[in-house]
């Protein structure tokens, strides 16, 4: 600003009403003091490069709405603003606001000032549009900007065509207004009240109390400045009585005394606190002062003292005993997702349940998610369980079960052993080769006891036997009976005349065939454990409410290759001891050894198709449950005639008694 140019800052308001200038004519002036709002098209600085803002900058409170929003939740929301090109201005910025955020905008509508119905059309499109935003839409929400008059407007039309609607306290909607918005009524509309904007957030400018201003109003009557016809008009507006300077007024009964006071007036009427934009003018008034003085002071070393209110951050907002709801439809709540509707805005959806599997713990999940494999979904959906661990325990019922029929049958399989050691002298007991009896017993009583160690909780220890003891017991059982329906075949041949397989007869054949058999599957056991062995693990996916502790084979194709071997010997033994069941009975096994390996081979049969299809501990009650019955039908087919004879019939187990026999 330079003295000789004699250039003065000159405060002014842009209103939004036709954007009438007042405050003087700024065109002769190259700095401008602005303490209202100004329009759009002058918000270019190329054009008016010296304004001076007394108010915060309008983005502000833009920011500020959408965080207000989404403090609260609030996601579908509606438009107000005036019919101006500031009202246009704001609907641009806040629908690209909005989007940005995540929030829908329900209606947009324009509102045209009081001074600008002038037909029966612009009514009636104001009467279509906000019934439209206010009546039939569901949100709750509105957001306002306008200025001073345009809660006149508002409350007029609300008034005048759904006057029902202002005391119908369900009907309400929460309003959020900039800080260009005042809660100004006129005399005519005192009696209307404003109970329709109760609980109103509403966006103001900061401002202060100023020495003896209370007073200042307390202290004015309509007669304080001869000549003032402002304020005379504004007090029978104000009171809505006459002053008795008129005619008219001799003829009224009730009139303006001029004693009445401003104080009593309502807020709606007369604010007597300083406002956000009296403050504003306040202080640009007191910078041109502070201009003026600082000129006259001096030519050559001016200041310009320019006062501004600073951003008011958000006021605590009314507390409601319940928290308005402002959305398209409700919240998905835990258990369920979105789905987008089709044709319509992203904040209009439908809650539909998770998948399986899936679950979702909070509102509103665009999709659901997977739970951790140790957990699973509740019955809701809405959270994660964790897994128990499930193993076949021996506490349980199916474990006491299992344990007792093993522990039963080792007992009996003793007892036989005792029993034929006890009678081992005897032709019953030494036929067929008595060590390989013995080498049978020994290796059965193994098999039942092997079963325990399915039994409990996977340890390192147990996993990293207990297959691989199975294979080698079985493998030793099975090759005793193999070599005890040889020993059979090879004993009937060598009594033929001239037979060359009497070198074949003897122990050492059937102690080399158990010997050799039981050491091929040893073999392939400790590659199994060398190469991959089994160890403890969980498995997540079998059951979805459990983890089935269980071994890890380590190798499935060491594993099949040992039960495979054992079906291969099973196989060979039942084709041996079946071609060898017709011979004389007297030293003839071949027919108990047929029973127990067909026996044997149907238990192990069925046992790989439902260990297949089975999950958790059960597959390894099935499995317990084979080597269990497999080594019964062993023990029972084998022994039971034999225990019968010693016990029962001693008079057959007598040499001369086989002799007969067999001529």
């Amino acid at each position: 600003m330079q003295c000789t140019r004699k250039e003065i800052p000159i405060p002014h308001e842009w209103y939004q009403l036709g954007d009438i200038l007042i405050g003087g004519i700024v065109s002769q002036f190259s700095y401008h003091l602005t303490y209202g709002s100004f329009s759009p098209v002058d918000r270019d600085n190329t054009k008016s490069p010296s304004f001076y803002r007394m108010v915060p900058n309008e983005a502000h409170q833009y920011k500020g709405i959408v965080q207000l929003l989404q403090h609260f939740g609030w996601t579908w929301v509606g438009l107000f603003a005036i019919t101006d090109d500031s009202g246009e201005h704001f609907i641009q910025e806040m629908e690209s606001l909005l989007f940005q955020c995540g929030i829908c905008v329900a209606f947009t509508e324009m509102i045209a000032q009081q001074g600008r119905w002038d037909t029966f059309d612009n009514v009636i499109d104001l009467f279509v549009g906000v019934q439209r935003a206010l009546i039939d839409s569901k949100a709750n929400t509105v957001i306002l900007y306008g200025e001073h008059m345009t809660i006149i407007s508002l409350t007029t039309f609300l008034y005048l065509g759904y006057h029902e609607l202002l005391e119908n306290t369900s009907f309400r909607r929460v309003w959020i207004m900039t800080a260009q918005v005042d809660f100004l009524l006129t005399g005519l509309q005192r009696a209307w009240g404003l109970e329709f904007f109760q609980g109103t957030i509403f966006f103001s400018i900061h401002s202060r109390e100023l020495p003896r201003f209370q007073n200042f109003l307390q202290n004015r009557n309509p007669y304080w400045i001869q000549g003032d016809g402002f304020l005379k008009d504004f007090w029978e507006q104000a009171f809505d009585c006459p002053l008795p300077s008129s005619q008219e007024s001799s003829q009224i009964d009730e009139t303006c005394t001029g004693e009445e006071k401003l104080e009593s007036l309502p807020g709606p009427l007369f604010e007597m606190q300083m406002t956000g934009h009296s403050y504003s003018i306040y202080n640009a008034v007191y910078s041109i002062a502070h201009a003026l003085h600082d000129m006259r002071l001096s030519c050559s070393n001016h200041r310009s003292v320019v006062g501004g209110g600073k951003r008011d951050g958000l006021r605590d907002p009314q507390h409601w005993q319940v928290v308005p709801i402002s959305l398209c439809n409700d919240h998905c709540h835990p258990g369920y997702q979105k789905k987008r509707r089709d044709k319509e805005q992203f904040c209009c959806y439908d809650c539909v349940p998770c998948p399986e599997g899936k679950i979702s713990n909070q509102k509103d999940m665009e999709d659901c998610i997977n739970c951790p494999e140790d957990q699973y979904p509740s019955k809701d959906k809405d959270q994660c369980i964790l897994k128990t661990t499930s193993f076949l325990s021996s506490d349980e019922p199916l474990g006491i079960c299992l344990a007792s029929v093993a522990l039963s049958f080792s007992l009996i399989t003793v007892w036989v052993l005792a029993l034929f050691i006890k009678h081992r002298n005897t032709p019953m007991v030494k036929a067929n080769n008595r060590d390989i009896t013995y080498a049978l017993l020994v290796s059965l009583f193994l098999c039942f006891i092997s079963s325990l160690l399915f039994l409990g909780q996977p340890t390192k220890v147990t996993c990293f036997i207990r297959q691989s003891a199975f294979g080698i017991i079985f493998s030793v059982a099975v090759s005793c009976i193999l070599a005890k329906t040889i020993t059979v075949v090879v004993a009937f041949m060598a009594t033929k005349p001239g037979s060359r397989m009497r070198k074949w007869v003897g122990k050492r054949t059937s102690n080399s065939i158990v010997l050799l058999c039981s050491i091929i599957q040893a073999g392939v056991c400790v590659l199994w454990l060398g190469t991959s062995p089994p160890y403890p693990d969980l498995d997540m996916k079998s059951l979805n409410t459990q983890m089935v502790a269980q071994c890890n084979e380590g190798s499935a194709i060491f594993f099949y290759s040992v039960l495979g071997y054992l079906g291969l010997l099973s196989l060979v033994s039942l084709t041996m001891a079946f071609l060898a069941r017709k011979l004389p009975d007297s030293f003839n096994e071949a027919k108990f050894i047929t029973f127990s390996m067909l026996t044997f081979c149907s238990v192990w049969l069925c046992f790989v198709p439902t260990y297949l299809s089975t999950k958790g501990k059960y597959m390894v009650a099935v499995e317990v449950f084979s080597i269990l019955a497999s080594s019964a039908g062993l023990l029972g087919c084998i022994f039971s005639p034999k225990c019968y004879i010693i016990l029962l019939r001693p008079e057959m187990n007598q040499r001369g008694q086989l002799l007969r026999r067999v001529n």
